[in-house]
């Protein structure tokens, strides 16, 4: 089919959008850092200058601060998150719901993440996805796998598991974009999120009349205790399901590349052993998250750390400080994926804790598992890499400007 304008900006114009998102911050973690080892909660003050209506701003940095605000739903309301996303999202957002409206839209939403059907997916669809993607590029003996791969993958996937055609797979790109960057242009993400919904009217339609085998007609006809989800429900749910297909796979699985492929030793051992995969995940989502930071809302007057908290402030945890916490973890900047593994906070914790991160976490294991068996000896294109100035980088949202590579 024929692109569309924003369409075809989103394909030729990915640097562009990328910056837009995350911004050329290539190293926050000495400063972070810094502040966390003055006080694990900061008090920046009055923001009602920058949020109106907003009281004071307080930022998380330890990672028992961070652990204890993200478990505590009750004290710390996610409510704040519906303010931020809630116009182009959707103001029935799971994200931004707290107990026990929470408690019973997950429970209804996650019955189509059921490991039974991760494993469905996994055969069906993810591994037919990368491989498409590595055929368009196998014979070339090089590449550049932020374009060529991990930004697209991940939408291609997401649009299988909901059963959207194929064929318009840059439609959803498009949309998923505009919604992301709606904070730099609101009028082009309440445009995306409309079109979102209209094109997702019709096919949620057909689904409950004539259930197939996919997410939306999970969603659908999902029921627990006889109760079951509204259209607007599912449609701020599939809101966020595609960009974050978009936007935290493609994230996570490009940094999780670029840290192996620039860690030759560790690297080998991987591509060696493939039970290490998992285990570099981890450490990969532990020292470059995909996301640094979230928010919360203090419904009463509290104390976290010792410092004083009044009711109504805003209250950030600050995830990329809080893994990288060295009361919690030995060496904590290194890239190590043989060190004892702990729990990182990448995917949050408590109520809220990431509902795809196994998909995400099968995604990229699939991903690196075909980039190995495909590509002999992959390894960095030194004159590319140093020609594109490739690094990781981001102040909100992580990930590489690019990973260029060659192959025997």
């Amino acid at each position: 089919m024929t692109q569309t304008g924003h369409e075809a900006a989103v394909e030729s114009g990915f640097n562009n959008f990328d910056y837009s998102v995350a911004g050329d911050v290539r190293d926050p973690y000495p400063e972070l850092a810094e502040v966390r080892r003055a006080t694990p909660v900061l008090d920046v003050g009055d923001i009602g200058d920058v949020m109106p209506g907003s009281g004071g701003l307080f930022v998380a940095f330890s990672f028992d601060a961070v652990s204890k605000v993200l478990r505590d739903n009750e004290v710390f309301s996610s409510a704040i998150l519906g303010e931020v996303m809630g116009e182009v999202m959707g103001h029935k957002l799971i994200l931004a719901m707290d107990e026990p409206e929470h408690r019973r839209h997950r429970s209804l939403v996650s019955t189509a993440f059921r490991q039974s059907e991760l494993a469905r997916w996994e055969e069906s669809l993810v591994a037919r996805v990368v491989n498409d993607l590595i055929d368009q590029f196998v014979d070339r003996g090089r590449a550049e796998l932020v374009h060529d791969y991990t930004f697209p993958f991940p939408t291609k996937v997401v649009a299988g598991v909901l059963g959207l055609p194929t064929e318009d797979y840059r439609r959803f790109q498009a949309w998923a974009v505009g919604i992301i960057t709606a904070n730099a242009d609101m009028d082009r993400g309440r445009q995306a999120s409309s079109e979102l919904k209209d094109y997702l009217a019709d096919i949620l339609a057909a689904r409950r009349a004539a259930p197939r085998d996919d997410l939306i007609s999970d969603l659908a006809h999902a029921s627990l205790d006889d109760e079951s989800l509204d259209d607007e429900e599912i449609f701020s749910f599939l809101r966020l399901l595609l960009p974050a297909g978009v936007e935290t796979t493609f994230r996570s699985s490009g940094n999780l590349l670029y840290l192996l492929l620039t860690h030759p030793e560790q690297l080998d051992a991987v591509r060696k052993d493939r039970s290490l995969i998992p285990q570099a995940i981890e450490e990969a989502l532990r020292l470059e998250p995909p996301l640094l930071i979230t928010s919360r809302v203090a419904t009463r007057d509290t104390e976290l750390a010792g410092v004083a908290i009044p009711a109504g402030s805003m209250v950030t945890p600050m995830l990329g400080a809080a893994n990288r916490d060295e009361t919690h973890y030995s060496d904590p900047d290194a890239f190590n994926i043989f060190r004892d593994p702990k729990q990182h906070i990448s995917f949050g914790t408590g109520p809220h804790m990431c509902l795809g991160m196994h998909l995400a976490r099968m995604e990229t294991r699939i991903a690196v598992n075909a980039l190995f068996d495909r590509l002999p000896n992959l390894r960095l294109d030194p004159v590319a890499f140093e020609r594109d100035d490739a690094h990781i980088h981001g102040q909100i949202f992580r990930s590489p400007t690019s990973i260029p590579v060659i192959w025997d």
